[in-house]
């Protein structure tokens, strides 16, 4: 895409001028400077899933992360011993899918949309490029991952339950 129209779809596309918006308003991107919303815009696909219909299954490769803008999104987990534990539901603003950025290992939920849902994938190649093009883009969103992941392994030591699944 040439220079001139890269900057005509910034500043005059109305959708990515709302998913710009949109991606600034989340805490994961908020330490991105306006050009580099605009980059990571362009790296997003956007899709729309109905009711009931999967995301991904408990099992799949890992390719992308997701981010909610509208709808909402069911994960379930299977548990140990068979069965599922309780669901755990998703709003507008949440992602989810984080560890695909990471490792391309199988996902350990099934997601599901519980009403029409407006998601961004982030595709992990789509996350290398933009650390390759614009590294700053890239380490961001990978500083913000890692100090949820420490945060989350930091509850997982403290609250034993939490390992349990219950």
């Amino acid at each position: 895409m040439s220079a001139l129209k890269s900057l005509r779809r910034w500043f005059i596309d109305p959708r990515f001028s709302r998913k710009k918006q949109f991606l600034r308003s989340l805490d994961l991107f908020k330490d991105l400077r306006d050009r580099e919303l605009g980059y990571l815009v362009s790296s997003l696909h956007s899709r729309t899933y109905r009711e009931g219909e999967v995301v991904f299954v408990s099992g799949d490769i890992g390719r992308a992360l997701f981010v909610l803008e509208s709808g909402a999104v069911e994960l379930t987990f299977p548990a140990s011993g068979g069965g599922a534990r309780a669901p755990y539901r998703l709003k507008p603003g949440d992602f989810f899918g984080e560890m695909a950025l990471l490792e391309s290992l199988p996902r350990t939920a099934t997601a599901t949309a519980t009403e029409k849902t407006y998601l961004h994938l982030l595709y992990k190649s789509k996350l290398d490029a933009l650390l390759q093009a614009e590294p700053r883009i890239g380490v961001s969103i990978m500083s913000h991952l890692a100090r949820l992941l420490s945060a989350r392994l930091r509850r997982l030591n403290t609250d034993p339950t939490v390992a349990a699944g219950k």
